[in-house]
């Protein structure tokens, strides 16, 4: 807690200018959209499924009721992600203002404004959209010669987006004092931050951040080592997180699945989470989640699962040959 309270001292210690100041309390552009961003939502990323199956996927996921779609131009697949989408839109007879789309700015389009409202501009393209409910900075690293642009100017150039294209803006993957800086160099924070969280991962005190902040979490992996691309490395995990027998245990006792105790919790804790499958059953089982409700107890025996197999799975610092998530847990 003491460290929360430090990094919010210093994070509002620096003079901002009003107009700024405001800038960052509301969506860059007037809202075309007629919801906020809801706490359940579709992840297209590692689909591992043709186009033409991908396309099915996202438009029955519409279909079944998410009204969130997670899309990033690295998934490589939003030209196939944005056919599902019109599709269901169609199907379930929606106008495109009734759903939520996220979509993310690759680290080959970092620096100056130009550069960033073109792949603005390939992802609208891409999707088939006119404009995008959220878009994120999908890491703060760029993948020029250097391996390393400043994220702030980047940060400033998705600033300068026209407010036609982008209703809200954010980051994913930031460090406490990446987070710090780009709010005190640029005076505007960010809408929304997406971060790896599960019950093995939990960021309690960085989740209380955000909080106090006015950031809205969005949580990527949900159900934590589930996906086969955490096992590339030969590391020792925990038993993967579907079959952990304390939320076997919670799962039987409320009568839910264990995936719907994982999501049940992301979204007790009012992160809005995004789970994908590629199965009909799955797609429905868990948009269905928020029908699981959770005791305090259940609350309680998640966190002691937190504490003992604390584990992050997606951590590129390596191979990328930079420093990520410093001063955050599971590094």
């Amino acid at each position: 807690m003491q460290f929360i309270n430090q990094l919010l001292l210093a994070i509002l210690a620096s003079p901002i200018p009003q107009a700024l100041s405001l800038e960052a309390q509301r969506p860059i552009a007037e809202p075309q959209t007629s919801i906020s961003q809801p706490l359940i939502g579709f992840g297209t990323w590692n689909l591992n499924v043709s186009p033409e199956n991908t396309s099915a996927v996202v438009s029955l996921a519409i279909q079944t009721g998410y009204r969130q779609i997670d899309a990033a131009a690295a998934y490589r697949n939003e030209k196939a992600v944005g056919v599902g989408i019109a599709d269901g839109l169609k199907q379930a007879n929606l106008t495109r203002d009734k759903i939520w789309v996220t979509s993310k700015l690759w680290n080959d389009h970092h620096g100056d404004p130009a550069t960033v409202e073109a792949g603005l501009n390939q992802t609208l393209s891409d999707l088939g959209l006119d404009y995008l409910d959220l878009y994120l900075m999908h890491w703060p690293v760029s993948s020029s010669p250097s391996s390393h642009l400043d994220y702030i100017s980047t940060w400033k150039s998705l600033l300068q987006l026209p407010k036609s294209k982008v209703l809200h803006l954010g980051v994913c993957n930031f460090s406490p004092r990446q987070l710090e800086s780009l709010i005190k160099e640029t005076g505007v924070k960010p809408f929304a931050h997406q971060m790896e969280l599960h019950p093995y991962l939990q960021q309690n005190w960085w989740l209380d951040l955000h909080r106090a902040l006015g950031i809205s979490v969005t949580a990527y992996s949900p159900f934590g080592n589930a996906n086969p691309t955490y096992d590339h490395d030969g590391k020792e995990y925990p038993p993967a997180l579907l079959k952990n027998e304390a939320l076997v245990e919670i799962a039987e006792k409320r009568n839910c699945t264990v995936a719907q105790v994982a999501l049940a919790w992301g979204i007790e804790r009012e992160t809005s989470v995004i789970p994908k499958s590629t199965h009909e059953w799955y797609i429905r089982e868990n948009f269905e989640a928020s029908e699981c409700v959770l005791e305090k107890k259940d609350l309680k025996a998640i966190e002691k699962v937190g504490r003992k197999f604390l584990t992050r799975f997606n951590n590129p610092s390596k191979p990328w040959g930079v420093k990520l998530f410093e001063g955050l847990d599971g590094v």
